[in-house]
């Protein structure tokens, strides 16, 4: 019941920024005829929804665990696109309304409310262009983050300077009180997110107490609370089985790099957290070659990716690779929790050495009614067990009938290409989408 609330009352504040803003513009472009009118109309949506999207960036954790990461990131790509197209829309309607305002444009000799709107909008051009070329681009991330933050800082302060200084976008008190609310309201995340919680960050400062090897390219970091109450008790992180944390070495958010890592252990009461971690790039090598006694940050837990979430008679746990890791999160706790509901575990690799936590699993299926199915798609001579992808007909073998099949919940984790297919296979099945809870490893 509670984060169904915490979900309308978001839901309902987007919405309001939105449109509030729309609701109040009527008259407000004063008698410049009724092209001008739209075109401040085309205006006003992408200020309202870039209030949004920086909302929706700036990691506010019932945000987090209310909606999810990956319907977050996506709702920011998506509101972040209609927000350019509206603002050129904008601009190409300006000029249609009159071809001499093309020397808004210029520069060096504009009003200031032009320059800013200018700036603003080049911002968000190159802003959106570094988004969507991310991937094809060989900038390492934390400069590409780095630019990420600055372009869209630039955005938010143009484009409000834009708006304060056409004068009769505020001249109504009610436009201009809604239009100080959203501005606010954007500062006080913004200064939470930046300011705040950095001057805080002792509250998540960890130490690691030991780094296992799991396999030559993943290993496990083992963290406990850095900070100490009275009586020598630690903090703890609270933490729902499934979710993920932000992971640093630096205590400032500004210069320092992170990534989002699933937490692995189980919600035990020693404070330990525990992120499985394999080894690609050169931040995840890093924290490989960490020592125990280093201390590292933790921005968490957010998102949605737990069975603390559902009610369901079983689950089916789907995993590829080192997606296992929020999987071993939720068993570890519900064997903790003694729970007695059948479950089921697919987990698939490419070949037996790279299925982690095997011996851990056989223990696990001693402690829950648990199935374990291990397929890779690289099978080596003497294999015996599944081959192949997590495909319907895997997941036909492994599931009971339609009738059980559809009261049960399932979770899958790994890579694009693993989830998009056994997504595609439950469907094909005709699981319910609304019980199938997915993770992705591209989410941001």
């Amino acid at each position: 019941m509670i984060r169904l609330a915490s979900r309308a009352l978001w839901a309902m504040s987007f919405v309001t920024v939105l449109l509030a803003p729309l609701l109040l513009v009527t008259g407000a472009g004063g008698s410049s005829g009724m092209i001008m009118e739209l075109a401040l109309v085309l205006g006003l949506v992408p200020t309202s929804a870039i209030a949004v999207v920086v909302v929706i960036a700036s990691r506010v954790r019932s945000l987090t665990t209310t909606f999810g990461i990956e319907r977050l990131m996506r709702l920011h790509r998506w509101l972040g696109l209609l927000a350019l197209v509206l603002v050129l829309v904008h601009l190409a309607m300006v000029l249609v309304a009159d071809p001499r305002n093309v020397a808004l444009l210029d520069l060096t000799s504009a009003p200031g409310r032009a320059r800013a709107g200018t700036v603003a909008a080049l911002a968000m051009v190159v802003l959106v262009a570094l988004a969507v070329l991310r991937r094809r681009m060989t900038m390492r991330y934390e400069v590409w983050r780095a630019l990420h933050v600055l372009l869209a800082a630039t955005v938010v302060v143009g484009g409000a300077l834009h708006v304060f200084l056409l004068d009769h976008l505020v001249r109504n008190p009610l436009m201009r009180a809604v239009f100080v609310v959203m501005l606010l309201g954007v500062l006080a995340v913004v200064v939470n997110r930046w300011v705040v919680r950095p001057l805080l960050a002792s509250r998540d400062e960890f130490r690691i107490e030991e780094i296992r090897r799991e396999s030559e390219v993943v290993s496990t970091l083992v963290l406990v609370p850095a900070r100490r109450r009275l009586h020598g008790r630690r903090d703890r992180m609270t933490f729902a089985p499934g979710q993920f944390a932000w992971l640093r070495l630096r205590r400032s958010v500004l210069v320092a790099e992170e990534h989002p890592f699933s937490i692995a252990s189980g919600t035990s009461p020693e404070g330990r957290v525990e992120f499985t971690i394999r080894h690609v790039g050169d931040y995840t090598r890093l924290l490989s070659n960490l020592r125990p006694g280093r201390t590292v940050y933790l921005d968490g837990p957010h998102g949605t990716f737990t069975v603390d979430h559902v009610q369901a008679t079983g689950l089916v746990l789907i995993a590829g690779g080192v997606g296992i890791t929020p999987m071993m999160s939720m068993l570890r706790t519900l064997a903790d929790r003694g729970d007695r509901r059948p479950h089921r575990l697919v987990v698939c690799a490419r070949t037996p050495a790279e299925l982690l936590f095997s011996d851990e699993i056989d223990e696990l299926t001693g402690r829950l009614n648990l199935v374990v199915v291990q397929t890779v798609t690289q099978p080596p001579d003497g294999w015996t067990g599944p081959t192949g992808r997590v495909d319907r007909q895997l997941l036909e073998a492994v599931l009971p009938g339609p009738f059980r099949r559809n009261q049960l919940d399932y979770f899958l984790c790994g890579s694009p290409g693993l989830v998009g297919g056994a997504v595609a296979a439950l469907d094909e099945l005709a699981v319910p989408a609304q019980r199938v809870h997915t993770e992705q490893f591209d989410m941001v």
